[in-house]
């Protein structure tokens, strides 16, 4: 295995140069996530986590989960950046306006200055999310709108998505990974 870094300071594996136990962590993230993007490039390192991981991140593409795209934006976007997480927030920056989310929201969400949004589910999501990454009580009024709005399924679904992307951003902040980094190709 090399030392130089392919992936911001880390050091990809070679499929090759895996031990077997890393093949099939690597086999387990492709079967689920169809390939090996951002944090799953290091991951794989670990076999007993990318076994995990790839599924668990699996869960969270469109169409197989409670929330909507923007939904899902909104709360990956405070999520990344709360992290300062260079290589995810850019992402998530791009794919949020992709899927319509108005551009002065998506970047206020990004430094952090409120905002707010016309759609219900939409400013239950984004008021849950800044509250859990702020770490923050969450009041009874927000609560009751979020069970009338999202149901437990959605909102499981929030606290979930935010967790795996704190995951995500702390790996990819760690690592230095910078906007656009494609490391090796697989």
């Amino acid at each position: 295995m090399s030392d130089t870094p392919t992936f911001g300071r880390y050091a990809e594996i070679p499929y090759d140069q895996m031990t077997p136990e890393q093949q099939e962590g690597y086999r387990a993230m492709i079967e689920s996530r169809g390939g090996l993007p951002g944090p799953s490039k290091i991951w794989v390192h670990n076999p007993k986590l990318a076994k995990v991981a790839g599924p668990f991140g699996g869960h969270f593409h469109a169409g197989k989960y409670s929330l909507t795209e923007r939904e899902r934006e909104i709360a990956v976007c405070v999520i990344t950046s709360k992290f300062h997480s260079a290589y995810p927030t850019s992402a998530h920056e791009r794919r949020g306006k992709e899927v319509g989310l108005p551009a002065d929201k998506v970047e206020a969400i990004i430094v952090g200055l409120p905002t707010s949004f016309p759609d219900k589910r939409e400013q239950v999501v984004y008021e849950m999310a800044v509250a859990l990454a702020n770490a923050r009580w969450v009041p009874r009024g927000l609560f009751d709108r979020a069970v009338e709005a999202l149901d437990h399924v959605g909102i499981t679904d929030v606290i979930t998505l935010m967790g795996h992307y704190s995951s995500v951003a702390m790996t990819l902040a760690f690592y230095d990974v910078p906007v656009g980094a494609t490391g090796m190709a697989r």
